[in-house]
C-alpha cells in the first residue's frame, strides 16, 4: 500500500502557533512517527506540505496511480477550495480527512468542509492523534 499525506497551510508552523488549538508537536515529530508506523505495517508513505493551492493540486494529479489513499489536512483550504476538492474527486483516489482541531466547534466559517462529504472518513479534535488514527484506519481499508 501507497499513501500520501498531504498537509495545507500554515501546518509547517505546527508546534509554534496557537498552540491551544493544535498542540505543541511539530509537524516532522508527526511525520517521522507515521512514517515508522507505516514501515512496520509494510506500506509506504509520503508526505507534502505546502502553503499554496496550487502546489497541492499538482501533488495530487501526481499522485494518480501512484497512490492508494490520499490523508489530507487542507488547513485552511479546508474551508475554500473547490480547486482541491475538483483535483481529488479527479484522481479517484480515496481519502481521509483530517484536522487537529475539531472544526465543527470552531468558528462558523470553518465548520464547512469542502472535502468531508467525498471523504471515505473524516477524523477530528484528537489533536496529533487525528493523523496516527487516518493512518490506522488507511491500513486497515481495503482500497
Amino acid at each position: 500500500m501507497k499513501i500520501l499525506t498531504i498537509n495545507g497551510p500554515n501546518l509547517n508552523l505546527l508546534g509554534t502557533r496557537e498552540k491551544s488549538i493544535y498542540g505543541a508537536v511539530k509537524l516532522n515529530d508527526i511525520i517521522e512517527k507515521m512514517k515508522k508506523t507505516a514501515a512496520d505495517a509494510g506500506a509506504r508513505i509520503d508526505f507534502f506540505q505546502s502553503n499554496h493551492e496550487g502546489e497541492i493540486i499538482d501533488r495530487i494529479q501526481q499522485a494518480r496511480g501512484d497512490a492508494d489513499v490520499i490523508i489530507i489536512n487542507p488547513g485552511g483550504f479546508t474551508h475554500t477550495s473547490v480547486a482541491i476538492r475538483d483535483a481529488i474527486l479527479a484522481v479517484e483516489i480515496p481519502l481521509i480527512e483530517v484536522h487537529l482541531s475539531n472544526i465543527a466547534t470552531r468558528e462558523d466559517f470553518r465548520k464547512h468542509s469542502y472535502f468531508s462529504d467525498i471523504a471515505i472518513g473524516t477524523i477530528a479534535g484528537f489533536g496529533e492523534n487525528s493523523y496516527y488514527m487516518a493512518l490506522q484506519a488507511a491500513l486497515a481499508a481495503e482500497l
